[in-house]
């Protein structure tokens, strides 16, 4: 009785920790922040010096078939390449979809901006706001769009919302793998995939990061809106002003 008793109980410890590790990475060692756990403290895990290096990543699909929203193989190893394919929209015109990375920002002081690939806002990372884009990739490269933030001035950030949003094109976040992926100076990289369908859907907040009594919090929050950035700031109070914007033609 007594051999089963601990029989039992290992394992169902190790039962509940392979359960818990489907959200918490597995294998691939990274930290998934999904529905079930939503939120990951870089204080706790001892992640806020250095570079908070933020990237997305993608590649559109040809078809739903056979597709199973939120596990890409491709997408848990970033150094793979990922070249988008035409794909077949609702109707007969073939599209692609050009997807941005970009953080609107809040400081302690009060100082509110956004860095973004649109209108070449590219933020700085040893003075404010901390938050530097590394360029714009509109076509889904292996290394994707990445913004870099500075964690050794993390006590003069309140908030960060980082979103990805489609510049050009049909609104096709459905017809999309994307995942973006954060890599802390200290610790694994942690992981949101873009997995939810909106397909009319043109701007997609992924994630929060706040300074709360100086603990460092990231929050999942995926939330699709039918608009762009301005729709996004009144969603989250951020109070600036929105103007049309355009790319530079490549």
């Amino acid at each position: 009785m007594v051999l089963m008793a601990v029989w039992d109980r290992f394992f169902s410890n190790w039962g509940r920790a392979a359960a818990q590790q489907l959200d918490f990475g597995g294998a691939n060692g990274a930290v998934e922040l999904t529905k079930r756990h939503p939120s990951f403290s870089l204080t706790k895990q001892g992640a806020v010096t250095g570079n908070l290096r933020v990237n997305l990543s993608w590649r559109m699909r040809t078809s739903d078939f056979g597709d199973r929203p939120g596990r890409v193989q491709g997408l848990r190893h970033p150094m793979r390449k990922f070249r988008p394919e035409m794909v077949q929209a609702q109707g007969p015109a073939m599209v692609n979809v050009d997807l941005d990375l970009a953080c609107m920002y809040e400081l302690q002081d009060g100082a509110k901006g956004v860095v973004q690939p649109l209108g070449n806002i590219l933020g700085s990372i040893n003075s404010p706001p901390y938050v530097q884009l590394s360029g714009d990739d509109r076509f889904g490269s292996g290394s994707g769009e990445t913004i870099y933030i500075n964690m050794d001035h993390r006590a003069e950030i309140k908030r960060l919302l980082i979103f990805v949003y489609i510049y050009d094109g049909t609104p096709a976040f459905d017809r999309t793998h994307a995942m973006v992926t954060l890599y802390p100076g200290n610790g694994p990289r942690i992981e949101i995939a873009l997995d939810e369908r909106a397909p009319e859907a043109r701007s997609c907040a992924v994630v929060m990061l706040e300074n709360v009594k100086g603990e460092i919090l990231l929050r999942r929050e995926m939330k699709y809106v039918y608009g762009f950035q301005a729709e996004l700031d009144r969603l989250y109070g951020w109070g600036l002003q929105w103007g049309r914007g355009y790319k530079t033609k490549v």
